[in-house]
């Protein structure tokens, strides 16, 4: 396997991830990406500059065979636990982005959930939250 992403490296991987796999990145999408690098605390200390070639790089993975499970090796084994909610919570941020969950997002959310481990009660509440700040009238 290839050596470990860095947190925030892995955090990019979820949302880039989450905006691919319906085959359809748009710029809503890659819109919210760049917000949430620069709006979430973690990102704090990371260079928005390399987003574009983080971004590119999470797209050659998951062009190799088998990428999806490589993403998401890499994903699992590069965040620490704390983080595991905020990767689940900025992948939903992704998926609500243009206003509608393709159902290969809401897949590779439950995958992404499963992968990390998260509790449903905690998964719900994320998604319930991300709906209520994208309610329209």
């Amino acid at each position: 396997m290839a050596a470990a992403l860095s947190p925030q490296t892995a955090l990019i991987y979820v949302m880039v991830t989450t905006a691919a796999v319906d085959r359809d990145m748009s710029d809503t999408e890659l819109s919210r990406i760049g917000s949430i690098v620069s709006q979430f605390p973690v990102f704090d200390d990371f260079d928005g500059d390399k987003l574009p070639t983080v971004a590119q790089a999470c797209g050659s993975v998951l062009r190799e065979k088998k990428g999806l499970e490589k993403v998401l090796d890499l994903i699992e084994s590069s965040l620490p636990r704390k983080l595991h909610e905020t990767a689940y919570a900025a992948a939903v941020e992704v998926a609500a982005a243009d206003l509608k969950v393709q159902p290969e997002e809401v897949r590779f959310l439950e995958i992404l959930a499963d992968r990390l481990k998260l509790d449903r009660l905690v998964t719900t509440a994320i998604e319930r939250t991300a709906r209520a700040r994208h309610q329209t009238l």
